[in-house]
């Protein structure tokens, strides 16, 4: 019996899908040390929407009347809860977001100015990953549409703007007492 076994061993481990499944093993062994090394992950940084989280288990009712579809209704910036911590007097959403876009969109600037003109409009975190960007690689050159403003909670609004290639979309958060923009990203049209 343990011949059988010996000479079943060898010839499984010797054929295609031997070789196939003992590869797989190894790349899920690499991925699954890779991931505990890693640690958690930060997916704030580039990420234009917020994480997903889910209803408490002790909360039946949370999904009630919900089909799963989302359709945000654009909204004006009067429509957005800021959140306690918006100074008065300060721009609203909506201005904020369109003063950041035009400078965004000055591809003809010098590096140096073109993140001079971000940098008021911007957080400190968008500011710093926008370092070394040259303004040239911008992948559009004008607007030509309306801003399209959808609240992602409180403090957190999402700006879309159509442009000559596609869409820009600017994440906008309230910090330090105002609206800054936190992300961007462009979709192709």
């Amino acid at each position: 019996m343990r011949r059988v076994f010996q000479l079943l061993g060898t010839s499984v481990l010797r054929s295609r899908l031997g070789i196939a499944v003992v590869l797989a093993v190894v790349v899920f062994g690499v991925v699954g040390v890779a991931r505990v090394v890693a640690g958690p992950e930060d997916r704030s940084a580039g990420n234009l929407r917020p994480a997903e989280t889910s209803a408490p288990a002790d909360d039946p009712d949370a999904h009630e009347g919900d089909d799963g579809v989302v359709e945000p209704a654009p909204t004006s910036s009067t429509d957005i809860d800021p959140g306690p911590s918006l100074s008065p007097g300060t721009p609203q959403v909506e201005k904020v977001a369109k003063e950041f876009a035009a400078s965004w969109l000055d591809r003809a600037a010098k590096a140096e100015a073109w993140h001079a003109a971000l940098a008021p409009h911007a957080t400190p975190t968008l500011e710093e990953k926008l370092e070394g960007v040259d303004p040239a690689v911008v992948p559009a050159e004008r607007l030509t549409g309306p801003a399209t403003v959808v609240p992602q909670g409180s403090g957190l609004a999402e700006v879309s703007y159509p442009v000559d290639s596609g869409t820009l979309v600017l994440r906008l958060v309230v910090e330090k007492g105002r609206w800054l923009v936190d992300g961007v990203d462009w979709e192709r049209g």
